[in-house]
């Protein structure tokens, strides 16, 4: 078994009660990041749900998670004949730590028209770009992160003032991950508006929804995060995903808050 897959193992206590492990290895700083959280969950609902794939996920995160053990409750809402719905309560210690929301499908049953008003970005393929380096980070021992662009900032040089990021995203252990991966890597590159503030200490998320629209081939995956407006210390991050195909397999968006020092180098963009 892949380290992803141990780090998001889960067991069933009872009819809608499951439990889970939160573990070394995932965290930034003293805090479990929320894409490996909302993994665990995705996890507890693939098994509790007549149907195995999650569509859309949403997450709230009430309270930082820590190292231990979690109890996860599903509450069914109901289920109909291609897609599941229901909620999930985390908790830790007895406080809840995270409420999750999901609808879930078969996504190899999926048909029907498609198309998109924009193109994939081309970057550099990820051979072609330097790793970034470990620097205290516990995440970046699990997950490989290549920025193609906008990852100067963590080389000393000033942000670009861009908001975005863009590179590749692959698990350490050199597994694919499936689904699951994908709700982790929706929240595993460092925040856009470090391309206009510089890295900044802890830009906190309250809120993260990932809606997935087919399962990942296997190989590094495509990312694409962008933040447009921060207003009043709120920031939005939208998040894009491919396959190593080429295929759109994943889209996020969440709320921060962003807690800033210094006053800011802002090359492009205005103030509010």
């Amino acid at each position: 078994m892949s380290e992803f897959l141990e780090a998001t193992a889960v067991e069933q206590l009872s009819e809608h009660l499951w439990r889970g492990e939160i573990v070394p290895g995932w965290r930034i700083g003293e805090v479990p990041n929320g894409g490996y959280v909302l993994a665990i969950a995705g996890r507890v609902l693939s098994q509790a749900l007549a149907h195995p794939d999650p569509l859309s996920v949403h997450i709230l995160y009430t309270a930082p998670t820590g190292i231990g053990p979690v109890e996860c409750e599903v509450t069914p809402l109901r289920q109909g004949g291609s897609t599941s719905y229901a909620a999930l309560a985390m908790r830790q210690g007895g406080e809840l730590k995270a409420y999750v929301t999901a609808c879930y499908s078969n996504l190899d049953g999926l048909s029907g028209e498609s198309w998109s008003s924009a193109e994939r970005p081309q970057i550099a393929a990820p051979e072609q770009v330097a790793p970034l380096g470990v620097h205290g980070i516990e995440l970046r021992t699990s997950v490989n992160q290549h920025y193609a662009r906008g990852g100067d900032v963590f080389r000393r040089q000033p942000p670009d003032g861009s908001g975005v990021f863009e590179g590749w995203l692959s698990l350490a252990d050199g597994s694919d991950g499936g689904l699951l991966a994908l709700l982790l890597f929706a929240d595993c590159m460092a925040p856009p508006v470090f391309t206009v503030y510089g890295p900044l200490q802890w830009v906190p998320t309250l809120e993260l929804s990932v809606q997935l629209r087919a399962r990942p081939a296997p190989g590094p995956v495509q990312a694409r995060f962008q933040s447009r407006y921060l207003s009043d210390g709120v920031v939005e991050e939208d998040g894009e995903l491919w396959d190593s195909s080429g295929r759109l397999v994943a889209l996020s968006r969440q709320t921060s808050k962003v807690r800033v020092r210094p006053q800011p180098r802002r090359p492009g963009g205005t103030a509010q």
